[in-house]
């Protein structure tokens, strides 16, 4: 029976959940979701996930229970996640990078009553699972077999048998505006991560809001390459299509070939990436012959492009490139950096997006004027709910009435938002701040040899922190570390140039591909000991 509440609830509300649910009402026949054998119109989609979210009712799930999700990208991550919406439950991803520690960490902190898991990382998340006592069940994606051997007592169920017996009904739960729909664990650098509270209404509006910045429309056909545990894969691409009703081709993984293969193929309209993943295409022997024109935007994130590779992208692409940025606890996006700016103001971070409020901050609470650096700080409804079980950081992060993203910048006479460094990675040397992502951009403009930089301070008995470049090579290519100090020098004042140039063949980089320069900065620390070098 429906109570007036969940009658109220139904008709008003903001979830998550519902905008498939109106998708699959407007345009059942659409193909939803296609992977490497399956194919899954928006009606199919749907039912899945419906089946999925009266089954876990079934089993006892109810509105704030958390669910643990580790699985590569997949259909059934997805209806996971949706099925999660519908019944007000708390999907949990978990990042498929971590150590079982962190994973273990997560389930606890999180409260996970379950685990739903691919077969192929089950006995991976064993030993997380085990010693968890809220952790009452796990299911299966694939053969549970082996899961079950492994957990004994421990309750294991396939996903497909939890499927089947659940109703195609649209589950009637009621779920508030602001009630939790994932808790996301951002990265920890010097401890376990933090869980942002990512909420209905944040989420859902940052899917409006990407659909109307990004033009997406129906017949567009994207494709989900990048971690779908990771916000911006989630939140900016994958909801927004299910919004308008697009198709979501998903792949496990960044594989060139394979991709210029399904852009031609497939008809695909829309890719996101990193700026490595752009540069790959460019360099791979199939691109020449392979048919893109039917790309009409090119997203990438977590750094800008070189102005190198951008114009050859533009030229060989020949379609919008767009850069996103923001953070996971504004669900992310903040700013857009449009495809009519690429050029005319290349390395800036954008425009503010329609439902963010864009500040620049003093340490103060006072704001700054265009021009003068602070820390970037935002206001508007995409804002996380809180840090979950974390009163202080999350005071901390809202002071003054704005959340904090830690991030430094200003904001020029254009209105564009030019991003100067994270604050922890602003380099203080010799009496003087130095923001090392200008002494990237000065190597990639001085040293086309170079494929990839980290610039870092490293501890030096004279200057504090040495500016120190560390860089991977184009294929081919060898890096002469002294002309490349040299060409820096050219280009910026000469205490801003890099005191050492460290050449490795590759950088680590997290599960979205983003660099770790804490890692960069353990790995070399000792570099300047115990002869400093003082190029």
């Amino acid at each position: 029976m429906t109570t007036p509440e969940l009658a109220f609830n139904l008709i008003h509300r903001v979830n998550v959940g519902d905008s498939l649910t109106r998708t699959a009402a407007r345009t059942p026949e659409t193909v939803a979701l296609v992977d490497s054998s399956r194919s899954l119109t928006y009606a199919e989609f749907n039912r899945w996930v419906n089946r999925l979210a009266n089954a876990l009712l079934h089993r006892g799930f109810a509105a704030g229970d958390a669910l643990g999700l580790a699985s590569g990208n997949s259909v059934e991550f997805l209806v996971t996640y949706y099925a999660c919406a519908k019944i007000g439950a708390v999907c949990v991803p978990i990042n498929l990078g971590w150590r079982v520690e962190e994973v273990a960490y997560v389930l606890e902190h999180s409260g996970a009553r379950g685990l739903v898991v691919s077969e192929a990382l089950a006995e991976r998340m064993v030993s997380a699972v085990t010693t968890l006592p809220s952790v009452a069940e796990v299911i299966v994606v694939g053969d549970p077999t082996g899961a079950r051997a492994l957990l004994g007592t421990l309750p294991v169920t396939a996903f497909a048998d939890v499927l089947a017996a659940g109703s195609d009904a649209e589950p009637e739960v009621v779920v508030d505006d602001r009630a939790a729909l994932t808790y996301l664990y951002t990265s920890g650098t010097t401890s376990f991560p933090k869980g942002v509270i990512g909420n209905h209404t944040a989420i859902h509006v940052e899917s409006l809001m990407m659909a109307l910045e990004g033009r997406f429309a129906a017949d567009d056909r994207f494709v989900a390459m990048m971690p779908m545990f990771h916000t911006a894969q989630l939140n900016c691409h994958c909801t927004p299509a299910v919004v308008v009703g697009a198709t979501i081709h998903i792949e496990p993984g960044f594989d060139p070939a394979r991709l210029l293969h399904l852009i031609e193929a497939e008809g695909i309209t829309q890719i996101f990436g990193i700026p490595m993943m752009y540069r790959a295409l460019l360099d791979h022997p199939d691109r020449p012959s392979t048919d893109l024109s039917t790309l009409r935007r090119a997203l990438y994130a977590m750094a800008p492009m070189p102005e190198a590779t951008l114009r050859e992208c533009l030229e060989v692409f020949g379609c919008g490139f767009y850069l996103l940025f923001g953070q996971t606890e504004m669900s992310p996006t903040t700013t857009i950096f449009r495809p009519e700016h690429q050029l005319s103001h290349n390395g800036a971070a954008g425009t503010p997006t329609a439902n963010v409020h864009v500040a620049i901050m003093a340490d103060d609470g006072a704001m700054l004027p265009q021009g003068e650096t602070g820390e970037i700080v935002y206001r508007g409804p995409q804002t996380m709910t809180a840090y979950l079980k974390d009163e202080k950081a999350t005071d901390e992060a809202f002071r003054h009435g704005w959340f904090h993203s830690g991030d430094l910048g200003h904001f020029d006479t254009d209105g564009l938002l030019w991003f100067t460094d994270r604050s922890k990675d602003v380099i203080k040397t010799g009496g003087e701040n130095v923001a090392s992502i200008e002494v990237e951009k000065a190597v990639y403009a001085a040293c086309p040899q170079v494929a990839e930089v980290a610039v870092v301070g490293l501890p030096h008995a004279r200057w504090s922190e040495a500016v120190t470049a560390v860089v991977v090579a184009k294929p081919g290519e060898q890096i002469d570390e002294v002309a490349v100090i040299t060409a820096v020098k050219g280009v910026l004042d000469s205490y801003k140039a890099p005191k050492s140039v460290i050449v490795v063949t590759e950088l680590p980089r997290t599960s979205t591909g983003k660099i770790q320069k804490n890692l960069v900065r353990d790995t070399f620390r000792d570099h300047y000991t115990p002869s400093p070098h003082t190029a």
